[in-house]
């Protein structure tokens, strides 16, 4: 069902907003399947709708994905997996958790996540910003790449699982630590393994092992305080303020070819 929440922009009946309801279910308690929801979406976009109310939404996959138009999607539910791979523009807003995948291999735009968002977010990112008010799951990051001013950016306002920014390239990854005690770390194990280019900003308690093969630790210096403090800014105007509390970390790579020395070059 598609449904108009807002009046025509002229005569020819083109709509400034709608809402696409995906509540309903078949006979066996099934969601709308994935694809019926996506041709919705592009129908709309195609028609010059700049703003789409997703209502209902339950693990459709697939949402916004490789689109490059300049709109803006609300998702009320729980998106699947590859919410706006490869897009390249739209700003996704959603309220709820998020599945795995999300923002993979994106150029640009945002994602604004109110709830948690799981494994592998922002899987290969060029461009763009992902916002997640709670945790993430492992290997967020990974392969992230930077291109002249395009440079990713992944905000997580709670704690990650293991793997933090995998074979890094570029790109910027910030960790909160909101809500998390201070004896606990906000990151799991292996933070930037095989990392070769990029920052992951940490804030909490990271320790020694906790850091992967070709990363390091470094102390944040003033240019790094002053992007984690604007990106904070943009996280706070999304989400609420964050308690005051400091204490940043960086992990960077220790060089530009991480695994150099670690395997053995004897031909079998």
């Amino acid at each position: 069902m598609i449904s108009v929440s807002d009046n025509s922009v002229n005569s020819t009946l083109v709509e400034t907003k709608i809402i696409i309801d995906t509540a309903e279910r078949d006979r066996y308690g099934r969601p709308v399947d994935y694809k019926i929801v996506n041709n919705k979406i592009r129908r709309a976009v195609s028609d010059g709708v700049k703003s789409i109310s997703l209502t209902g939404i339950m693990g459709q996959r697939y949402i916004a994905a490789a689109m490059n138009e300049k709109v803006s999607i609300s998702i009320d539910g729980t998106p699947g997996n590859n919410l706006g791979a490869f897009m390249d523009g739209p700003l996704i807003e959603v309220f709820g958790n998020a599945q795995d995948m999300t923002g993979n291999t994106m150029s640009s735009g945002k994602i604004i996540v109110h709830g948690n968002a799981w494994d592998v977010t922002g899987l290969s990112m060029r461009g763009g910003k992902i916002f997640v008010k709670g945790s993430t799951g492992t290997r967020v990051g990974i392969h992230m790449k930077e291109f002249a001013q395009m440079s990713p950016q992944i905000v997580i306002g709670g704690r990650t699982g293991d793997y933090l920014g995998e074979y890094m390239a570029g790109g910027v990854i910030l960790v909160l630590g909101e809500n998390i005690p201070k004896q606990l770390s906000p990151v799991g194990l292996s933070i930037g393994s095989g990392i070769h280019g990029g920052r992951i900003f940490i804030r909490g308690k990271v320790e020694d092992h906790q850091i992967g093969v070709g990363a390091k630790l470094e102390t944040v210096n003033d240019d790094d305080l002053k992007l984690i403090n604007e990106l904070i800014d943009e996280y706070e105007s999304y989400f609420g303020q964050l308690s005051s509390e400091s204490g940043f970390v960086k992990v960077v790579p220790s060089s530009s070819r991480p695994f150099l020395g670690h395997f053995d070059p004897t031909q079998i």
